[in-house]
């Protein structure tokens, strides 16, 4: 199952079929047990919490989210992109350039949008300030969120594995019936301590540890992680779309991306056949998701271009990013549509072209 990263306020993820059966299982039986609690209980989706933006006031000014929209978001992800499972608040949603305040909006948001429609909800916690995270930590639980992931501190960085543990602990310790992930970033956080170095022994720090999203090109580090693992029920959520089947092949278990929120269907084809062992389908599956991202790479893909893109495939106004990032520009999104109708991956028809100017 593939899910997505939110190209504008929602994130999503993909991931293996076996782990989404499971970790809902858990996520029943903990919000059960909140139920006898007293706790608040939502059913929600997972992966990717994408931040659905408007302009409020002209141009130069702060962009407030429209939260209006992602009960739309949530429809077109699980009924034209068969994507079912988000992570929220993460890089593609912005979710560090937000407040605390609106890091918690937009979590409720979709929980509350995706009730009985969206299988998991996997909310992205990190901060800088080790107390925000707890408090965002601690409100993920409190909404009935099936887990929650955290990044690396990246202005004062933790300068070995032990000093990160010790960090992530803390948040953890704050959720300690949710299931916990480190999100592994190092291009964006700077922070480069392997995650092979990280995985060994942090279940015994870490008892609510259950998986990695692993957002890096090296092979090698996301192969020891998991060789290394074996004997563990670690999900391992892979982040670089343009290279999933390769970390399938090295047992992923899933994967979190931004590009699931418009190529979900193809991915998710790419990793039917991969089950069903049709490895040659799957591979022409990926190398047509390659032709695209290699394409968009050569004129300037990041956070903004996603938005647009999400924004031109779906018709939903994703609205401008968030300053320091800027919009996406017009040439950029009509050579990016007309590379998705050279690949087939839609028809013209499809291309819904009345919202564009929420994101250039």
């Amino acid at each position: 199952m593939c899910s997505a990263s939110g190209a504008c306020g929602a994130c999503g993820s993909a991931r293996a079929r076996r782990h989404v059966v499971r970790g809902r299982a858990a996520a029943e039986e903990r919000k059960a047990a909140a139920g006898a609690r007293g706790g608040a209980q939502h059913c929600g989706e997972r992966q990717q919490r994408r931040r659905p933006t408007r302009d409020r006031g002209g141009p130069g000014l702060i962009r407030e989210i429209n939260f209006s929209v992602i009960g739309q978001y949530v429809d077109y992800l699980v009924e034209e992109q068969g994507v079912k499972n988000i992570f929220v608040n993460g890089t593609t949603g912005e979710g560090l350039s937000l407040s605390v305040s609106e890091r918690r909006q937009v979590a409720e948001e979709w929980m509350t949008k995706g009730r009985n429609k969206l299988d998991q909800v996997v909310i992205h916690v990190g901060a800088l300030s080790l107390k925000e995270s707890q408090e965002l930590a601690r409100h993920a639980a409190e909404i009935g969120a099936d887990g929650i992931a955290v990044i690396a501190p990246f202005f004062l960085k933790p300068w070995n594995k032990d000093v990160l543990i010790n960090f992530l602990k803390e948040v953890a310790a704050a959720a300690p019936a949710l299931p916990f992930y480190y999100y592994h970033i190092p291009a964006l956080t700077g922070v480069k301590i392997r995650a092979e170095e990280l995985l060994d022994g942090i279940q015994e720090k870490i008892p609510t540890f259950q998986g990695l999203k692993f957002s890096d090109t090296d092979l090698l580090d996301f192969g020891q992680c998991v060789d290394q693992n074996r004997e563990r029920q670690f999900a391992f959520l892979f982040g670089v779309d343009e290279q999933l089947l390769s970390a399938l092949v090295m047992g992923a278990t899933g994967a979190v991306g931004s590009t699931y929120n418009y190529l979900g269907k193809k991915t998710n084809q790419m990793l039917e056949a991969f089950e069903r062992k049709d490895f040659s389908s799957a591979l022409n599956h990926q190398f047509c998701i390659q032709r695209f991202i290699n394409f968009v790479l050569k004129l300037g893909f990041g956070v903004s271009q996603t938005k647009a893109i999400m924004t031109l495939v779906s018709g939903i106004p994703m609205g401008p990013p968030r300053p320091p990032l800027q919009r996406a520009s017009r040439e950029f999104i009509d050579e990016a549509k007309a590379r998705l109708e050279s690949l087939d991956f839609l028809s013209s028809t499809d291309l819904k072209d009345r919202n564009l100017e929420s994101c250039s």
